[in-house]
């Protein structure tokens, strides 16, 4: 068998690096994509794509559902499932944030940065009969919402500065930061309090709450959010459901080995 040099390991397989790209392109969008939108997401010939994708649907990646649209297959749940089973972070997530939206009638969900993102990987819904939903697995802006702006201050200044550099602050809502000097003084209260609370910044009939939560290393890996209609979210609720949230928080960053917290 040949050896591989540790020079050649680091080579990107074309054709591979190009399959994922395809991929990547129903992260930010719908559920289906053409082989046109395909095509103008990722510059590639569309001959090209149908080739991909054809591979892609042969391992149940993909599916088509007419002659020129796709969808993501039942593979990539399998996948995901595996993923989850061996994510130590998601698996002890799961029942902290189940027990939150329990304790506090609201939906709870745990975010990370991804990209130039924040990305939800677990989600509970709460009890009350009008939620405020999203899935897991969507990604959102990071300068609107408790969660992003908690991911946002609790990073590095070197990290931060590369996400939001030369970024445009895209105004969400009329309550939506676009300015980065207050967006930074923003970020400097919530380093401040120790949690992040966000009204109509994302969605303005939402509100929502985050805190951190620590890894074995004391870094900020994710953070805890708590969300739902505006409307619910008075001063005594929030002293209410802030309280439940940072003790999710501890706890999980507990489990996680964060050293101090015994």
């Amino acid at each position: 068998m040949d050896k591989e040099t540790p020079k050649e390991s680091t080579k990107l397989i074309e054709t591979v690096d190009k399959a994922l790209d395809i991929l990547e392109c129903f992260l930010d969008s719908g559920p289906e994509l053409t082989l046109k939108e395909l095509s103008e997401m990722t510059g590639l010939y569309k001959s090209r794509i149908l080739r991909i994708c054809g591979t892609l649907m042969a391992h149940g990646v993909l599916i088509r559902l007419q002659r020129s649209t796709y969808r993501l297959g039942p593979k990539l749940m399998s996948l995901g499932k595996a993923y989850e089973r061996s994510n130590t972070l998601l698996s002890l997530a799961r029942p902290d944030l189940r027990e939150l939206a329990a304790l506090t009638g609201e939906s709870t969900s745990l975010f990370v940065i991804d990209g130039t993102k924040r990305m939800c990987l677990v989600r509970e819904e709460g009890s009350s009969p009008i939620r405020y939903s999203i899935t897991e697995g969507e990604r959102l802006e990071l300068h609107a919402g408790a969660g992003g702006k908690a991911l946002l201050a609790f990073t590095s200044e070197k990290i931060r500065n590369r996400l939001l550099s030369g970024k445009a602050l895209n105004k969400l809502t009329p309550a939506t930061i676009v300015s980065r000097e207050s967006l930074e003084e923003e970020l400097e209260t919530i380093r401040k309090n120790g949690y992040a609370i966000s009204k109509g910044e994302r969605t303005s009939e939402a509100a929502s709450m985050a805190a951190p939560v620590y890894d074995h290393s004391n870094r900020v890996c994710a953070v805890i959010t708590i969300a739902g209609p505006i409307q619910r979210f008075s001063n005594d609720h929030c002293r209410e459901m802030l309280t439940h949230l940072l003790a999710s928080a501890k706890k999980l960053s507990f489990l996680l080995g964060q050293k101090g917290t015994g």
